[in-house]
Order: C-alpha cells, then sequence, then structure tokens
C-alpha cells in the first residue's frame, strides 16, 4: 500500500497502491498476475495485504528493537506521536483460515491489524514490560528525525520508526465477520518472551 500515512488518513482496501521499496513492488507484482491468471478458473483470488507482522521468532527491524530494549540502550522516542497499525501472526493466521473458505472472500483485497494501533514509544514501552526491563525512552526534536529520515540507508528505518502507517480494517471484519482474537497487550508480551527464552 506505501510506507507512511497521514494522521486520520488510513489505507484503505480501495486505495491506489503505492509500494516504495523493490520488496512492496514485487507483491504487488504477484498480485496483478495472479489477477490475471485466475479469472474463468476455480480459484477465487483473495489478496490479503497486512502490516507488520510480529510473533515468536520474528526476525528482521522488530527483533532488532527488541535487543535495542533489551539491552537498556537510551532511545531517543519518547515524544513520538505516530500510529503503526502491526498484526499479531496468529490473529494473521486466523483470519487467513477464515478467508479461505467465507463465499464473501472471494475477490475481495482484505487489509488487516491487531485491534488497537501504537505508538512508537506505546510498542518499546510494551516491548520493555514483556522483556522484564523497562524502555529507556528520552524526547528529540522533530526537526531532529525530519533530518534523519533523509539519510540514506538508515532514513527508512527512521521514518517506520515515527512515521505513522494505519490501515482501516473494517471491511475485512464487515465482510468477513472476524476480528483478532489475541489483543496487542498479550500478543507483544508472548513474543518478547519468547525473544527472552532465546526463541
Amino acid at each position: 500500500m506505501g510506507e507512511a500515512t497521514r494522521p486520520g488518513m488510513p489505507y484503505r482496501p480501495g486505495d491506489a497502491p503505492q509500494p516504495r521499496d523493490p520488496y512492496g513492488r514485487g507483491k504487488l507484482a504477484i498480485e496483478l498476475a495472479l489477477s490475471t491468471a485466475t479469472p474463468g478458473s476455480a480459484l477465487g483470488l483473495v489478496v490479503l495485504r497486512p502490516p507488520l507482522v510480529y510473533g515468536p521468532g520474528v526476525r528482521a527491524n522488530f527483533r532488532s528493537l527488541l535487543r535495542l530494549v533489551g539491552s537498556g540502550v537510551p532511545l531517543p522516542f519518547a515524544d513520538i506521536d505516530n500510529r503503526r497499525s502491526l498484526i499479531f501472526i496468529d490473529n494473521l493466521a486466523e483470519l487467513t483460515a477464515v478467508a479461505c473458505v467465507h463465499p464473501a472472500a472471494a475477490g475481495q483485497v482484505l487489509l488487516a491489524r491487531d485491534g488497537v494501533d501504537l505508538s512508537t514509544p506505546q510498542l518499546l514501552r510494551a516491548l520493555g514490560d514483556g522483556l522484564g526491563r523497562p524502555a529507556r525512552l528520552f524526547a528529540v526534536p522533530d526537526a531532529t528525525f525530519r533530518m534523519l529520515r533523509l539519510l540514506p540507508g538508515l532514513g527508512p528505518l527512521f521514518a517506520r520508526l515515527t512515521l505513522s502507517l494505519e490501515v482501516d480494517d473494517s471491511a475485512t471484519r464487515d465482510t468477513l465477520g472476524w476480528a483478532p482474537r489475541i489483543a496487542p497487550d498479550e500478543a507483544l508480551a508472548l513474543t518478547a518472551a519468547a525473544f527472552r527464552r532465546g526463541r
């Protein structure tokens, strides 16, 4: 769908996708290829577009966040007022199972998220609680992050930590009668506990 949203303007299923990196462009190309291959076949194409997926064994940037919080190093995100949609792997798995058999799912683009969007400080504090080591956050001026987001290499990482990326999954919930079963606080605690155990 894209890399960021403006406050109060989440991505919706009918929005034109605007992938910014090769990974996103590749996923969109697969969707388009499948949409041209399935008409007239016995297959009903369902497109699931989750935001960041997390859970026990999570890798990449989310695992790096767990490491940073667990290390106790002070992090400059105390005043970040963003909102990020995330989805716990078990919630996504359940939605995938529902979408595979629900007659109204065919032909739909389904967005999905946990029940609550979190700011970066909320996310870091929840991870710290799960790790048994409170997140140490301090504030820096927003202008600092505006400059950091322009840096080659590190800019996209700072963008993900400081900008919003929200999705509106109300159409998914209404169409399939689905809601995420596991709340973010429990899901993040499970994720942090698994990381602490080395999983």
